[in-house]
Formats: structure tokens, sequence, C-alpha cells
């Protein structure tokens, strides 16, 4: 049984306003076995599309190699753009040592509430990848469940768009007689885009709205589609 653990901390900081949220990058991550082109950082295996996606739309010009300098570029766009990382599951087991979702067995959870209370500035969760079984908001789900918190419709046209609110505690005045704080909360949204994996391309290849611009321009992949929904929210 391969256990496969996140070898990455999350990518937080003060002042991030909105959180990328995944599940696990591919085993090799974490064996430290990389191959070319893959960036040794979250969402840096070479066969995906989050970075390229990035790429394209804020004309980033990133370097796609095992170098210090293409990490260094992703953390600087990162904290430019107040965006950080946090991806949900800690570690899983798996019988066969590949990527999937589907693959993860005895799955331990990060606490993102606890993240989420930490970083008040934090407004907007963004799952890459919707509410199919073991993917980031369907484990996101669970979380909410287990601190009876609810999750709202907001939209229920992909991407799928969604709110909540957060405890939070706010320091009050205290009395003489004593010293305490007064929950509050905070509204975040969250949002689920189309994974940026091949793995979705069938997915995408569904949508009507997809097949409506790929009738209107036969060029138009799923690599154009997915940059146009996430231009929206990044």
């Amino acid at each position: 049984m391969f256990q496969h653990k996140h070898p990455y901390e999350p990518f937080l900081f003060p002042e991030a306003e909105k959180l990328i949220v995944g599940t696990l990058p591919p085993p090799r991550f974490t064996t430290g076995n990389l191959k070319e082109r893959d960036v040794n950082f979250c969402y840096g295996s070479r066969d995906g599309q989050l970075w390229p996606i990035l790429d394209k739309i804020f004309k980033l010009d990133l370097k796609f190699e095992t170098t210090a300098d293409a990490i260094q570029q992703r953390k600087d766009f990162l904290r430019q753009r107040k965006i950080g990382i946090c991806d949900i599951v800690s570690s899983a087991e798996r019988q066969k040592v590949d990527a999937s979702d589907l693959g993860m067995q005895n799955i331990k959870l990060r606490n993102l509430i606890d993240y989420l209370q930490k970083h008040p500035k934090v407004h907007t969760l963004i799952f890459t990848g919707g509410n199919s079984k073991n993917g980031p908001e369907y484990f996101f789900r669970k979380h909410l469940k287990e601190h009876n918190i609810k999750l709202e419709v907001v939209c229920d046209v992909v991407p799928r768009i969604h709110q909540f609110e957060l405890p939070s505690l706010s320091s009050v005045i205290p009395t003489k007689e004593e010293s305490y704080e007064k929950p509050t909360t905070r509204l975040i949204k969250t949002v689920s885009l189309t994974a940026p994996s091949g793995a979705a391309n069938r997915a995408v290849g569904s949508l009507d709205a997809y097949k409506m611009m790929k009738q209107k321009n036969p060029k138009f992949n799923t690599f154009d589609f997915r940059v146009l929904q996430y231009k929206d929210f990044f």
C-alpha cells in the first residue's frame, strides 16, 4: 500500500484573499521522482493545466522546469494576486500508485476551517474540480458537516458557486467582571472550476456552453474553454 502524503505545506500569508483548493499532487511529487518540465511546487505537474492556464490569462512567461526560478515565479504571482493554496487532503493510501482521486483510501483531511479562521481576509475558495467523489468540493462538504456549517447554492450552473457563513471570533471590550470574545461570522464564496486535468476533458466536451463555442469556432478546444472560465475568478 502506497502512503501518499502531501509534499507541500499550505501556501498561506496574511494578505491572502482567495485560496486554491485541490486534493493531492501525483505520487511522484511525494517520492521526489520528478519528470522533466515538472515544477517542484503546488500544481507543478507537467501534465497539469492550472499554471499553463494562468500563464495564458496573465501573460506571465512562466518557466516550466524543475528549478528554483520556476518556483519563485509562481510564488511571486500568488502573492501579487493575493492568492493562497491550501489543498484539503493531507494524506491517503493507494493500492495503485497513480493520481486518481477515486483511488485514494483512508483519507486524512486538513482542517481547512481552522486555516480560514486564522486568515480572516480570505473570502473565496477556488476548487480545482466539482463535487464528484473524492474531489475537493466533495471533501469540503464533508468537512463543513463536521463543523455543522451549511453550504448554500448561489449558482447551480458550471462553474457552480456556493457560499457559507464561517464562525470566527471578534474581540470585544470586556466588562469589569469578565473577559470574553463574541462569536461573529463572515461570508465565504466557493467556486467549483472544471478540473485542470486531461481526465476532465470528456466532461468539458459534454457541456452545452463548450459545444456552442466549438460550433462557432472549430479550433476552440478544452484548454481555451478553461481559460475563459478561470479568467472570471482569478
